[in-house]
């Protein structure tokens, strides 16, 4: 009797045991398929730069909350993780590095600055994580080299851009000797080549090359030697606070020439900065809220009124940019993971290749991406404009 006891008693607790187990079982499929699907962003959330990184954050968390509002992508709502790279590239690495370790997200999202970006591309491909940009356009950042690139990008690129600044001068102004005045790092080096490109497609000679800091207040030297070497047009290559110095350095010269720029001034308070000059830089855009809107952007428009209270008026969602190139990125990518049916980097790089058509923000994409080309967008998706009582509106040239 004792041993048949026993074994009952043991019975019953392997019953017990099991029973739970299967219990555990049960319930840890709905809770693991709840856990959210995290994808991460290294952007300039601080510092002159801080408008444009809000805008990225605010575009990419529209479209987040749509694609969630449908139920996630492979049942799994999707989280953004945000780090502040201060546009700094070493902090850049930094924050990609614990967004892919430690945060386990399953792609990332680049930010403002091109070094930044540039310094983030070899460990992207490196850990086979797929990494889409939304603003640098630095040209090297996607045609980085790479066999099995990882690096995508749904805004400007430089090679692009500087062909438009060409065409622009040329048109707008009838340039003949444009100069060039560009910020001394990665990404005027990256416009300095395409520039140069573009203007020896024209048989046009330019005045000259001049450089300049980001921490520069007075930039007249720099400017009097494009002026005596007799620009008729310059061409500008930097973000925020540096640009308006480029403005305020010309006011002290009273040097009145047309300034034809790449799309650093948009990112944060330029007209502010610069003050009443600031009208008259022409810099190139992909996106404005200004104007007539399609159907897609008056919902985006109202979902960022309610989502952000603080926005009132058309000024508010400046840089647009950063918001239409973030939403449309995030759109894509959720088409990426839905497509490759995993989170694994290499099937969604694969995937990208596989989306054939997408009706975005910005424009309808059309087989987007293909292993020869990871841009998006192309030359005929800018518009240029200017600044304006602090909104940005486009030209009609």
């Amino acid at each position: 009797m004792p041993v048949r006891a026993s074994l009952l008693r043991m019975t019953r607790h392997l019953l017990v045991a099991a029973l739970a187990a299967l219990s555990a079982a049960t319930f840890a499929s709905p809770v693991l398929a709840q856990e959210p699907l995290k994808l991460g962003l290294v952007a300039a959330m601080s510092g002159q730069s801080a408008k444009s990184g809000e805008a990225i954050v605010r575009g990419l968390s529209i479209a987040i909350d749509e694609i969630n509002a449908t139920g996630g992508v492979l049942g799994r709502k999707i989280q953004l993780v945000v780090r502040d790279d201060e546009s700094n590239p070493a902090k850049g690495v930094v924050a990609a590095r614990e967004l892919v370790q430690r945060e386990r997200v399953a792609a990332l999202f680049g930010g403002l600055d091109t070094p930044v970006s540039i310094a983030i591309v070899p460990f992207a491909n490196q850990s086979k994580v797929p990494f889409m940009g939304v603003w640098a356009a630095g040209t090297p950042i996607t045609r980085n080299g790479a066999t099995e690139n990882y690096v995508f990008r749904v805004s400007a690129v430089d090679t692009l851009v500087d062909q438009a600044l060409v065409a622009y001068a040329i048109k707008k102004y009838a340039a003949k000797k444009p100069g060039m005045i560009l910020i001394n790092n990665a990404w005027g080096e990256s416009n300095e080549a395409g520039l140069k490109t573009a203007l020896a497609e024209k048989n046009m000679p330019f005045a000259g090359i001049e450089k300049f800091q980001d921490a520069d207040v007075d930039v007249v030297p720099q400017l009097t030697r494009l002026k005596d070497a007799g620009a008729d047009v310059l061409f500008m290559v930097a973000n925020v606070a540096p640009s308006s110095q480029v403005v305020k350095s010309l006011d002290r010269m009273g040097w009145n020439v047309p300034i034809v720029s790449h799309w650093g001034p948009a990112g944060g308070r330029f007209s502010e900065l610069a003050g009443p000059s600031s009208q008259r830089v022409h810099f190139i855009q992909t996106f404005s809220f200004s104007g007539k809107l399609s159907p897609k952007a008056e919902t985006v428009l109202a979902a960022l009124k309610k989502k952000y209270p603080e926005i009132k008026t058309l000024a508010d969602v400046t840089p647009a940019v950063g918001i239409a190139n973030a939403y449309d990125a995030m759109h894509l990518t959720a088409l990426a993971i839905a497509k490759a049916g995993s989170t694994d980097g290499p099937k969604i790089r694969r995937a990208f290749y596989a989306i054939d058509k997408y009706e975005g923000l910005i424009k309808t994409y059309s087989t987007p991406f293909t292993p020869e080309n990871h841009d998006a967008l192309s030359a005929d998706d800018y518009l240029f404009t200017y600044f304006k009582e602090g909104e940005i509106l486009p030209l009609t040239n």
